[in-house]
């Protein structure tokens, strides 16, 4: 019996130390107590939501930079600082925008919204009107160069989707107006059916915001003729008869706005592998003031993306007190819910030689639902572009947290496309390996209970552990993951 129990201890004590043998040594640096402090401080009031382009943008970077030298990481900005300042440029319907029906003005983003910009004076002209749109073969229909109204619809819709009311009215515009615009419609106005008409106050905020990009980007310059416009669902008045007229001077305004980078490194301790950059990425900005929800009107943004600046901080204290052979990149894009303008951005201005970044691990969205679900994206093709790094991560995985991972998201067939919408697109398009780790949606996202009380604090200290094992392993590793030949995305 005396040789059974010691015979147990002693394989017992060979599997801890096989685990510990797994362990990265700067795990037990990464606490739960740091992520907590730092998200609440991230994620106060005091920046209110942090939007890209403004006054609180900058203050919350300026937070992260503070944080950066507090933890040692040296710059790695521009002119040997932690910043990399940019210009994205807005573009936005002038107030001076005159929008009239049958000789009344329509008050701007109160009686219409405008959905789809165009510098574009359209004469008093009669309105094309559908009342059923559904049942409209816009393949054997004249509309060039008319003014068409119709009804919104939600056939052929699929409502199953995050943020609906962000996202009903861009559905109904490809699916029904994109087809008359196709046949040269001069102007397209939508009027609300009951889903539209619950979902105004969110989508007016997005058109009211207007669009935005880096220069030289497709945004840059307003790349549309065809306005399209939104009506309350009481407009359908102004169609009783077929004698209804459309006048619109819309006046487009393009001005910049700064937004910024944060970039730290830590120096890699071999002679060779040193030049070479394993290059961490989240996003400092999320949606500002915006219209109240629960009266509360601040985006606070503590999962989206605060969760992933934190872990970042938290696997930059481990990095910093056990340098790996590579060096290490800490990069936090600034204006990505502007469309990835950050990153965009860095992608083409980096502040180390491109080919010297060996791969790119970002994080959106790291710290809800359940502590034992996790998925990362650019695992599957097409999507996946190094199976090298693939391999680093699911080992990561299995040694650590061992997240029982959602693979659907990956998918080319998922409706959200969420793989396409975070800050490692524009490294991988370049063909650097690249991965999202993400904790997934939830109905918080893009509310003002996005906030740091609802975070899952456990979960969150297992997510940063992943990204941190993950990223060990890639800047120890003797030879840099590869690209997987023949790489391309589907769009």
């Amino acid at each position: 019996m005396k040789k059974y129990i010691i015979s147990t201890f002693t394989f017992f004590v060979s599997i801890f130390a096989i685990a510990q043998k797994n362990n990265p040594p700067g795990l037990e640096l990464i606490k739960e107590s740091d992520l907590k402090k730092d998200l609440y401080a991230f994620a106060d009031p005091h920046f209110k939501g942090r939007s890209a382009g403004t006054l609180d943008e900058l203050k919350a970077s300026m937070w992260l930079v503070e944080k950066y030298r507090e933890i040692g990481l040296l710059p790695a900005g521009d002119d040997g600082t932690y910043l990399q300042f940019f210009t994205m440029w807005r573009n936005q319907i002038s107030d001076n925008a005159n929008i009239r029906i049958n000789g009344i003005k329509l008050n701007l983003w109160k009686d219409v919204s405008v959905a789809q910009m165009a510098n574009k004076e359209i004469s008093e002209q009669p309105i094309v009107y559908f009342s059923d749109i559904t049942k409209i073969d816009t393949n054997n229909i004249d509309v060039k160069n008319k003014v068409v109204a119709f009804i919104a619809a939600a056939n052929g819709i699929n409502l199953n989707v995050s943020l609906p009311t962000w996202r009903y009215s861009r559905s109904v515009l490809s699916k029904y107006g994109m087809p008359l615009i196709r046949k040269g419609a001069a102007a397209i106005i939508i009027i609300a059916d009951d889903i539209a008409e619950k979902a105004w106050e969110d989508a007016n905020e997005n058109f009211k915001r207007g669009t935005y990009d880096i220069e030289g980007g497709p945004n840059a310059q307003v790349n549309t003729t065809t306005p399209v416009l939104w009506l309350h669902q009481n407009a359908k008045s102004y169609f009783s008869s077929n004698q209804t007229s459309f006048y619109a001077n819309i006046i487009v305004e393009k001005y910049p706005y700064p937004s910024v980078n944060i970039v730290g490194k830590i120096n890699g301790t071999d002679p060779k592998l040193k030049s070479e950059y394993l290059l961490y990425s989240g996003h400092q900005d999320a949606h500002g003031i915006r219209n109240a929800i629960n009266n509360d009107s601040t985006f606070y943004g503590a999962d989206d993306n605060g969760s992933v600046d934190v872990a970042m901080l938290a696997n930059a204290r481990a990095f910093i007190k056990h340098p790996a052979k590579r060096s290490i990149l800490f990069v936090i894009q600034g204006a990505e819910e502007r469309g990835l303008l950050g990153s965009r951005y860095y992608a083409s201005h980096t502040t180390v030689p491109i080919n010297k970044i060996v791969a790119v691990l970002n994080g959106d969205m790291i710290g809800r639902n359940h502590i034992d679900s996790a998925a990362v994206l650019g695992t599957q093709p097409p999507h996946r572009n190094s199976l090298d790094l693939v391999k680093m991560v699911m080992d990561a995985n299995n040694e650590g947290p061992k997240f029982k991972l959602d693979t659907s998201y990956d998918k080319v067939t998922h409706v959200e496309g969420w793989y396409f919408r975070s800050d490692h697109v524009p490294y991988a398009r370049l063909g650097i390996p690249a991965l999202m780790y993400t904790s997934l949606l939830h109905e918080d996202y893009h509310t003002p209970l996005d906030n740091a009380q609802n975070i899952n604090y456990p979960k969150l200290k297992k997510m940063a552990d992943w990204m941190y094992r993950t990223g060990y392993k890639v800047a120890n590793a003797p030879v840099r993951p590869a690209t997987d030949k023949d790489f391309k995305l589907e769009r």
